[in-house]
């Protein structure tokens, strides 16, 4: 693809464009996760992401997919559209990177199957950011995402079925787990309020934390429990109301941070994202109501005395946000794979030691919203909406929970 579009452009008398791993990881993340997600979509304010070096004279993006697996036909295909055509000759472009993604395509809904999705990003620079090279093959080589760690074993679609006498009844309810081991369940009221609270479970003590999830995607949420002792278990949820005997997911979690949700983009199972003691970021693909005997290594970050998963930026991928001992918020960008973005990881917030929990909240101030919630030493909870795609004027949503733990 490199060669036929420089090719083209030698054709008009243009200069060649050079290429940039970087700039190509970048696009390659965006060619995956369209052809994960089967739909043909442009990246929102792509030439904003810190992978494309600022570039300061013109940006352009070009996607085309296939049936069979010719690259350089995408390029005759972009040459065919005048808009696409456009930014191929465009003169001010001089790097640009490349993405290619092979995937057997989705036969319910074309023809044929796609089997070959492409993604150009073209930048136009005063100066060649450093790592600039003639054509691929430099010396900036992005990582390579854990082979098969995101792949989901089926096809995964929950059943609808009805929640009512459930322990909890939606995915906007806020569940508190109180000093004594209590469990409430609060409905969102979605103006960032919450109803009277239920109590759904009790003797749930020596918790590090927490977690409402539907492990098994069988429609009725469950509850995964990281112990104080080590122990990680599940409590399959019952339509019926409670909460069967717990399951033992694994043992010696005590040390690690954990965050529950739907990390890989093509697999509609959740998934644990942890962090070490040193700063080791982990992934343990979900594997039913089994113990999880498999980890893969997927970055490293900051010493972090807490964790959690929410889609910060409001990109369609869930991110992670840390607390460091000295109380900077640290934002680590999903791509939809296995492993967070490659980039400088950006400070969000800070004193953030005055707050005992860390949590993502759906539904708070209505129907989709997410969020990011922190609750105080004093019992206070307040809320940050994320909707707009960062941290805006925290709310407070409620008082009293001095001591307890939340979860959602």
């Amino acid at each position: 693809m490199f060669n036929a579009i420089n090719s083209y452009r030698a054709s008009l008398g243009l200069a060649p464009v050079k290429y940039h791993a970087t700039v190509a990881s970048m696009a390659q993340e965006w060619s995956n996760s369209i052809a994960s997600r089967e739909v043909i979509q442009h990246r929102p304010n792509f030439w904003m992401d810190p992978r494309a070096l600022n570039p300061n004279n013109g940006a352009g993006e070009v996607i085309a997919v296939r049936w069979d697996r010719d690259a350089a036909q995408l390029v005759e295909w972009w040459k065919g559209s005048p808009g696409h055509d456009a930014l191929l000759r465009d003169p001010r472009f001089n790097v640009m990177g490349i993405g290619i993604t092979y995937t057997d395509g989705n036969w319910q809904t074309t023809p044929n199957r796609y089997t070959l999705w492409g993604v150009v990003n073209f930048f136009g620079y005063t100066t060649l950011p450093a790592g600039t090279t003639t054509r691929p093959g430099g010396t900036v080589t992005p990582p390579t995402d854990p082979v098969g760690v995101c792949e989901p074993g089926g096809k995964y679609q929950p059943p609808t079925v009805n929640l009512s006498a459930a322990a909890i009844r939606s995915a906007a309810d806020l569940v508190s787990i109180s000093p004594d081991g209590t469990v409430y369940s609060y409905p969102s009221l979605g103006n960032a309020k919450y109803g009277t609270a239920r109590k759904i479970g009790i003797g749930f003590t020596g918790l590090k934390e927490l977690f409402v999830s539907d492990w098994d995607r069988d429609g009725v949420f469950d509850l995964i429990a990281q112990r104080l002792d080590g122990a990680l278990l599940v409590y399959p949820g019952r339509q019926s109301g409670g909460f069967g005997s717990p399951g033992v997911l694994g043992q010696g979690w005590e040390s690690l941070n954990i965050a529950v949700g739907t990390w890989c983009a093509n697999n509609r199972l959740p998934q644990i994202v942890a962090m070490d003691a040193s700063g080791g970021l982990w992934f343990y693909k979900n594997s039913g109501m089994t113990y999880i005997r498999t980890q893969a290594a997927i970055g490293t970050g900051n010493k972090a005395v807490r964790l959690s998963m929410v889609d910060y930026n409001a990109d369609g991928f869930q991110d992670l946000l840390t607390v460091e001992p000295n109380g900077y918020l640290r934002l680590y960008r999903g791509s939809g794979l296995a492993i967070p973005k490659q980039e400088a990881r950006p400070v969000v917030g800070a004193e953030w030691t005055d707050y005992t929990g860390l949590r993502s909240l759906q539904g708070v101030t209505g129907s989709n919203t997410t969020g990011v919630a922190g609750l105080g030493t004093n019992g206070v909870l307040e809320y940050w909406d994320l909707t707009s795609g960062g941290l805006t004027t925290p709310v407070i949503v409620g008082g009293g929970w001095s001591g307890f733990k939340l979860a959602q």
